[in-house]
């Protein structure tokens, strides 16, 4: 199902449902204008057809005691197919490693990380990420403090250029 296929009330409902995922299907019928059966077929829909990922609560990780978040750009020595792979494969092994981005430019990746503290984050930058084959550097910086972490994408934008394009 391509982004153009998606209609309007398609579009309300996965903006209703990243804001909040947990509204029940009747909430969310009523919110976007149609009655509950469509809106739960179009919602299953959607699901299958990877618009929707899954549902997840957005959790403090401070909160939790994960008091230190880094970001890594690695740099590989290699960047054939099976390497890049294989780099990918580690990553989604590493717990700290919440999310693993390959780049374009002067890094190949970029690692969002988060630890309980600064010696679990070293003991794994020295131990796992350093040690890795094809790992050729790693740099880290780490982070203050958060000035927007907004989940998702802005349907507002979406919903403008749709408009602009009619």
């Amino acid at each position: 199902m391509a982004t153009t296929k998606l209609d309007e009330i398609d579009r309300k409902i996965l903006a209703e449902l990243q804001a909040d995922g947990r509204m029940t299907n009747v909430e969310l019928a009523k919110r976007v204008g149609i009655s509950a059966p469509p809106c739960l077929r179009r919602v299953r829909t959607l699901e299958e057809a990877g618009y929707i990922r899954g549902y997840h609560a957005d959790v403090d990780a401070r909160e939790l005691g994960f008091e230190v978040q880094v970001f890594a750009m690695v740099g590989l020595q290699s960047q054939a197919q099976a390497d890049l792979a294989a780099f990918e494969d580690a990553c989604r092994g590493w717990p700290l490693v919440r999310e693993c981005h390959m780049l374009n430019g002067e890094v190949d990746f970029i690692l969002k990380c988060v630890a309980p503290d600064l010696s679990s984050f070293q003991n794994f930058l020295t131990g796992e990420l350093l040690t890795t084959p094809n790992v050729a550097s790693v740099k880290t910086s780490l982070v203050i403090r958060a000035a927007k972490d907004d989940p998702g994408v802005p349907f507002d934008v979406l919903e403008d250029r749709l408009s602009k394009q009619a």
